[in-house]
């Protein structure tokens, strides 16, 4: 079995690895880390974007398709202590493989010039957890783009990078913009603006039987504690809330985001909706 050739947390090489996990530190290097075989894969297949890969012996022979790939994409090898992994780890059982990978958000230019159909805008949401499980479900309903605001979370904070599950890397990802810049952009590329709130005055049920939602659309979601301010819920054209139906009080930030954007998706991909595919 092959001997680590990192086994001090006090190597440069680790020591530059760790203080990826604060954001001045990521800020100024444009790069951060991604734990885990499923994140370390995506980066791996996201073109130029896989630095350097920290495998313990165990892990790189566990996953050597994953090793391969990475050395295929250009990525540094270290075969490294299991102290090592975790000492630059952020979980509380690190699975033996941590990347480091180079920033990857898209300006928010680019998002607007691929004229979007359905685009998650996170106004203000702090919770690192929310933010990746929001990217996740965007990325699952067939959603374009994500936008995060200049009030908003990191995006490379570890743990919204393990929240979304590798979906950072498939999906554009403009962040820092002003919700105000957000919303006119996307009202000028043609983009139907939702406001998610619990206390809307338009019912999502209603929306879906109106066929009003078959367009592109853009979702406003804020955050979980106190929702979205009055100043943004008047930038939006409706100002939605999702039908609670049962006793409970209340719907999660990512639960609600996930129930809004497929059926923004499914609307879409009806007869007549922007994705739907008619007979020439």
């Amino acid at each position: 079995m092959p001997t680590p050739e990192l086994i001090s947390p006090r190597s440069p090489r680790v020591s530059a690895a760790r203080r990826l996990a604060k954001r001045n530190f990521r800020g100024k290097e444009r790069l951060f880390l991604a734990e885990g075989p499923q994140a370390v894969r995506e980066a791996a297949g996201h073109a130029d974007t896989l630095v350097e890969l920290f495998a313990t012996v165990e892990a790189a022979e566990r996953y050597a398709d994953i090793v391969g790939e990475a050395r295929t994409a250009g990525a540094r090898i270290h075969l490294a202590a299991e102290q090592v992994i975790a000492d630059i780890s952020t979980t509380v059982t690190p699975q033996g493989l941590v990347g480091v990978c180079r920033f990857l958000d898209t300006p928010f230019e680019d998002v607007l010039a691929a004229r979007p159909k359905l685009v998650a805008v996170l106004a203000n949401v702090r919770d690192p957890g929310n933010a990746g499980t929001v990217l996740r479900c965007a990325d699952a309903a067939g959603a374009e783009a994500v936008v995060l605001t200049d009030a908003s979370v990191d995006l490379y904070n570890p743990k919204a990078v393990r929240a979304s599950v590798g979906s950072l890397f498939h999906l554009p990802v403009a962040v820092g913009v002003a919700v105000e810049e957000a919303v006119a952009g996307l009202k000028a590329a043609g983009v139907r603006i939702l406001a998610a709130d619990g206390a809307g005055t338009d019912d999502l049920d209603d929306e879906l039987d109106k066929g009003t939602m078959g367009g592109p659309t853009a979702w406003v979601f804020g955050n979980e504690a106190w929702g979205l301010p009055e100043e943004t819920r008047a930038l939006a054209d409706a100002v939605v809330r999702v039908p609670i139906h049962g006793k409970a009080e209340s719907l999660n930030l990512a639960t609600a985001a996930a129930v809004c954007l497929y059926a923004s998706a499914r609307a879409q991909r009806a007869f007549g909706g922007c994705r739907s595919v008619t007979p020439s």
